[in-house]
């Protein structure tokens, strides 16, 4: 079901554009006009670049850019409806370590560098349980290769999800596609993790008692 526009959803969106870099393009609107981005430009320094995919409201990315400010963030959300009350909360605090990117994670290589960006955060992306939307899970191959090119030797991908088959296909594909798996956990709140940050969905599913599964994938070049 679409989701209905959120009223004033575009005098919102503007008036984010401090802390917005925009869509990130697609090969057939971008009329031969890609260009990565420089985050030194961005951030006004040299500093570890990490990368949230899928931020929804934004309450992981708002956290852990205030909890680390010697790290800078970049989030990226799809739905215009839902990445505005991220932005407007980055704003609200202030932070000057955390932009955002509209758009679809495929094209994500027309605005970041290779080896640019040492960590990535896959929080309680949709699992697509029907085999036939394999291909759209972000830990498909198709992802992973784009990942891999992102990430220098060593970078790491932190996932987190509530759903079991879309976990178990997860630590095959990264098994499969050029990452070591550095921890791997069924029970990320019974773990020896510490200082995770809940999430919106992750607080929804806590509350039904449901596992959270966690992984750490290591890029090996």
């Amino acid at each position: 079901m679409r989701m209905r526009k959120k009223k004033y959803l575009s005098e919102r969106l503007a008036a984010c554009e401090s802390v917005c870099l925009g869509w990130i393009p697609d090969p057939v609107h971008a009329s031969g006009n890609l260009c990565t981005i420089n985050a030194e430009s961005i951030f006004g320094r040299k500093a570890p670049l990490h990368l949230e995919i899928g931020c929804g409201k934004g309450k992981f990315a708002n956290t852990i850019a205030e909890r680390e400010p010697d790290i800078d963030f970049i989030a990226v959300e799809q739905t215009p409806n839902v990445i505005v009350a991220a932005m407007e909360r980055t704003k609200e605090l202030g932070l000057p370590n955390l932009r955002y990117f509209m758009g679809k994670a495929e094209y994500l290589q027309n605005v970041l560098a290779p080896d640019s960006v040492e960590r990535i955060y896959l929080n309680f992306s949709c699992p697509f349980p029907k085999t036939k939307y394999a291909k759209h899970r972000l830990t498909h191959k198709r992802f992973l290769d784009i990942y891999r090119e992102l990430l220098p030797d060593g970078g790491k991908i932190i996932q987190k999800t509530d759903n079991r088959d879309f976990f178990a296909f997860s630590l095959e594909s990264f098994r499969e596609n050029g990452f070591e798996l550095a921890f791997v956990t069924d029970d990320l709140h019974n773990s020896e993790i510490t200082g995770n940050i809940i999430t919106e969905y992750e607080q929804r599913f806590l509350s039904q008692g449901l596992p959270i599964y966690y992984l750490e994938a290591v890029n090996k070049k």
